[in-house]
């Protein structure tokens, strides 16, 4: 339970940093980094660790339910992820909007490119989830025999399965 505690927590984690990481992109592209002095681009980039506490205390209610399904349903697609993920920053995209006022000036839906940059982030952020974590959801549910336990499945999220394994190894 600890180990897959700490398997979940990594990849939310790290889902995160890759988060704050891939806004910072979509504010200063690869090319303007490179060509910035070293002290500059290096600031930019260590902008990604506080953008990535915040994704990651807008992000944590809502990944914990999706989290939760996928370890429950032993859902191990990265599809699974990376939609939920962006459905994520989908919600955080509106949040963002629902903020804005009128002395702002600009608003976030005069371009694409804010919808775009959530998006992206979202995508980003389920699939450094699934490579790290979710790839595993659901295998604390596997017995020693490599059958599904109580709740398991096989892997393909076709629902629980119910399987009684006796001393033997018969079903």
């Amino acid at each position: 339970m600890i180990g897959r505690l700490f398997r979940i927590l990594s990849g939310f984690i790290l889902a995160c940093l890759a988060a704050g990481l891939c806004k910072v992109l979509f504010a200063f592209s690869p090319a303007e980094l490179s060509s910035m002095p070293p002290e500059i681009a290096g600031d930019r980039l260590a902008l990604a660790l506080p953008i990535a506490t915040h994704a990651a205390i807008f992000a944590a209610p809502f990944a914990l339910i999706a989290i939760w399904l996928g370890e429950w349903r032993v859902w191990r697609d990265w599809a699974y992820y990376a939609a939920a993920a962006m459905a994520i920053a989908l919600i955080g995209f509106f949040a963002q909007y629902s903020a804005e006022t009128e002395q702002l000036g600009w608003s976030i839906l005069n371009s694409n490119y804010p919808l775009v940059a959530f998006l992206t982030t979202g995508f980003v952020s389920g699939l450094v989830y699934w490579l790290f974590s979710g790839r595993l959801a659901g295998h604390h549910l596997l017995t020693t025999h490599g059958r599904p336990g109580l709740g398991g499945g096989h892997g393909h999220g076709h629902g629980s399965t119910t399987t009684t394994v006796r001393s033997n190894g018969a079903r």
